[in-house]
């Protein structure tokens, strides 16, 4: 069973309860569109579980790739060389956390080095994107979009940030032999028709319902389309 899932946003308790709601085993797949952290009080939590499970597979979202950005630096050792490079990091520090990095910031800085080397680098296996068939259906996973004029046979060409800066335009087919499945924008925004619920329509399936801002968390189970809703 292949199950997909995006913008946990540090939701520790809701992240659990669509598991057990699915009845995630081992024998299932599960992708993540990215977004794990930031915003929730939990995204310590939910990296660990997720790094836990052999059969979890994230996809980076923007705020991965802030993350991954303001910690690597904060891990380096400041010198009368670098020193210039603080102001930079507590400005960038500052723009993150009123878009939710406080909270991933403040759980990161309450683990051991240990831990905080192991949630890095488990930060830096998310990958940019994923292709995928199930039930002899072509499926392009990532996490806002993909970049401008990309191809199916083409996507590896791209790098991260390509990937995370894309926006959609939800009236456009992206490919026609394959359904584009993203996160990152809440489905509120779309039509208020979507508020809670997945998009579907012209080969997109959009699947952020807005969870950690008042709506839904949303899985949907692609071999029958099932959708499955916590708040």
């Amino acid at each position: 069973m292949t199950y997909v899932t995006s913008d946990i946003h540090g939701c520790y308790d809701q992240y659990l309860r669509l598991l057990q709601k699915v009845k995630f085993s081992d024998d299932d797949t599960l992708y993540v569109l990215g977004d794990v952290v930031d915003w929730g009080e939990k995204s310590m939590e939910v990296l660990r579980d997720m790094s836990m499970r052999g059969n979890v597979f994230p996809i980076a979202g923007n705020h991965e790739y802030f993350a991954l950005d303001i910690l690597g630096r904060l891990g380096t050792e400041f010198t009368e060389e670098n020193l210039h490079q603080l102001g930079d990091i507590l400005e960038d520090i500052t723009h993150w956390q009123e878009y939710g990095g406080g909270e991933t910031l403040r759980g990161y800085a309450k683990l051991s080095r240990d831990e905080r080397e192991a949630i890095y680098e488990y930060l830096t296996e998310f990958c940019s994107f994923v292709k995928i068939i199930v039930g002899g259906q072509k499926y392009v996973l990532t996490h806002s979009g993909v970049p401008h004029n990309a191809k199916l046979k083409n996507l590896s060409k791209f790098d991260l940030y390509d990937f995370i800066s894309a926006s959609v335009d939800y009236n456009k087919i992206y490919f026609d032999d394959a359904i584009l499945v993203t996160g990152h924008t809440p489905t509120f925004h779309l039509d208020d028709e979507y508020r809670g619920k997945v998009f579907r329509k012209n080969n997109h399936l959009a699947i952020d319902t807005g969870g950690v801002f008042g709506g839904t968390f949303a899985c949907v189970y692609l071999e029958t389309n099932e959708e499955f809703y916590v708040t």
